[in-house]
């Protein structure tokens, strides 16, 4: 209960006040244990960003008034200090959110990451049963799902794909009821094609949209205006707020605008 307070407290926060960020996207660790092949977010020889360094960005993050610190990767859980980060984020007094793959997680880990005061993991889980493209299968991760629904303290998000090709979308029906029977929230994203096109869904595809929606616990983001635009091919009136009230800092401590966009503006966050 308390963990939703803080983040409802944040959120109207954000609302009130336009002059700080209200998220910020943190890269400790471009290496990655897994080479998903639609990935471009990691590589296989990066070392972890020093632990100092960490946390003089999150310090500089937090005196502008930063809402919540997600940390992804690469693989986060890579790091071999990521639990001293989460806990300077939450002794900064922000929110601690963690994206991963899970392959790394063992009841231990989790215990530790309950210890440094982690409220939010989501794992991205890309089909049932590995396949050339990724390796983020629930039969893979099964196991580790259930030590998550047995041990952990913080709020579980299991994210799942359809849209752009993707060969069984039936996948995505399949993981979100497992993971709503764990205890969990899920969220169903739709990804564009190798074009970079959103096409509206179809047959199957928005058979699986629609029994989705109404599976549980509902993810952060899950069933917006903006996703059903997606959806039925009709276009949004938005304003991107990158650079502004998002950040995204890579391993280097530069700023972009987002992790499609690295290299704008590129600007260092302690210069």
């Amino acid at each position: 209960m308390k963990m939703y307070f803080r983040a409802y407290r944040f959120m109207a926060k954000g609302l009130l006040s336009k002059d700080h960020p209200i998220l910020a996207h943190i890269i400790p660790m471009r290496r990655c244990n897994l080479s998903c092949a639609y990935c471009n977010e990691y590589d296989d020889y990066s070392k972890p960003v020093p632990t100092e360094v960490m946390f003089d960005r999150l310090d500089k993050l937090a005196d502008l008034g930063t809402t919540a610190i997600i940390i992804s990767g690469g693989e986060p859980l890579m790091h071999p200090k990521i639990e001293s980060i989460i806990g300077k984020i939450r002794q900064r007094g922000m929110l601690a959110c963690l994206i991963t793959n899970g392959y790394l997680l063992t009841q231990e880990k989790i215990k530790k990451l309950n210890e440094a005061g982690l409220e939010y993991m989501q794992i991205s889980i890309d089909n049932v049963r590995p396949d050339d493209v990724s390796k983020k299968s629930l039969k893979v991760l099964d196991k580790k799902l259930m030590w998550l629904s047995e041990v952990a303290q913080f709020r579980v998000n299991i994210n799942s794909v359809i849209g752009g090709g993707i060969k069984t979308p039936e996948d995505a029906l399949t993981i979100g009821l497992r993971a709503v029977g764990l205890g969990f929230s899920s969220s169903l994203g739709i990804i564009h094609d190798g074009l970079g096109t959103l096409k509206p869904l179809k047959g199957v595809e928005r058979d699986v949209y629609s029994k989705m929606k109404d599976l549980g616990k509902k993810g952060h983001v899950r069933w917006s205006g903006f996703q059903r635009n997606l959806v039925d091919g009709k276009p949004n009136k938005w304003r991107c707020r990158a650079g502004a009230r998002y950040l995204y800092i890579c391993e280097e401590g530069l700023v972009h605008y987002c992790s499609q966009q690295r290299g704008y503006p590129g600007v260092p966050l302690i210069s």
